[in-house]
């Protein structure tokens, strides 16, 4: 998205809504150099059409999420933004996404915790659906990862299902595969692992509490998932820069 949105920028000069599109490409990646670049191209766009709602939209919940100590300026500029928004716009699909945002801003500490667990639910099945595909191509010859050069979702799921199998097929990723094709029942022996370490540690009077010894068991597992992520985020980026260059050639 920030590609064609440079290049559009480069081939039709300043326009509000590429700007738009090049800031939320930015804003996406949720990076320090990503972030300020997003807030150069809002306000680039904003100075075009300071009534543009994408861009305000867009730039308030960039603010929403900064830091107040490390970018106050930013993070003081947010309802302001929102503010205008809703003047201009208050029953448009930016507002009703910028409300969203500001509930998310506002969240607490066991709204996080419900959503790192749930984020930890989907790593977890992303991982064992991976792992799985992974065996079934193993197991028959490396023919089944699809298309790769197609769009959409099925377009993705056959660009990470064909990084899987290049990444992960070799003899020493066999327990890399296996723990991934039995990542619950992995965590669940982890975790009685850790708890049946940590008891003997303490009634042997090695540890006073809680050790870190007892939780080196959940290492593998989480180990594991970060490998099969890797995969699948430099799966993504690989096809959506060849997705973006199929497009560029077709201009």
């Amino acid at each position: 998205m920030r590609r064609a949105a440079q290049e559009g920028l480069d081939a039709l000069g300043p326009q509000p809504d590429l700007y738009c599109w090049l800031a939320l490409g930015h804003a996406a990646e949720d990076e320090d150099d990503h972030d300020d670049l997003a807030e150069e191209a809002f306000r680039a766009g904003l100075a075009l059409d300071p009534d543009h709602l994408g861009l305000l939209a867009g730039y308030a919940e960039l603010c929403l999420r900064a830091d107040s100590f490390e970018t106050p300026g930013r993070a003081a500029r947010a309802e302001s933004l929102a503010d205008r928004l809703k003047a201009l716009a208050p029953d448009s699909p930016e507002a009703g996404k910028l409300v969203a945002a500001e509930r998310w801003a506002r969240r607490g500490y066991w709204d996080d915790l419900r959503m790192r667990a749930a984020v930890a639910r989907t790593t977890g099945r992303d991982t064992e659906a991976q792992a799985r595909a992974l065996a079934d191509d193993l197991a028959s010859g490396g023919g089944s990862a699809g298309p790769v050069g197609a769009g959409g979702p099925a377009g993705r799921d056959a660009a990470v299902r064909a990084a899987t199998l290049e990444e992960l097929s070799g003899r020493w990723d066999a327990p890399v595969r296996w723990l991934g094709r039995n990542r619950t029942g992995a965590w669940v022996a982890a975790s009685l692992l850790c708890c049946l370490t940590n008891a003997v540690l303490r009634q042997t009077g090695l540890v006073d509490s809680l050790s870190l010894w007892g939780f080196l068991w959940l290492v593998p597992v989480l180990w594991v998932d970060r490998r099969f992520a890797a995969v699948r985020k430099r799966a993504e980026a690989r096809h959506l820069a060849q997705l973006e260059a199929e497009l560029a050639e077709r201009r």
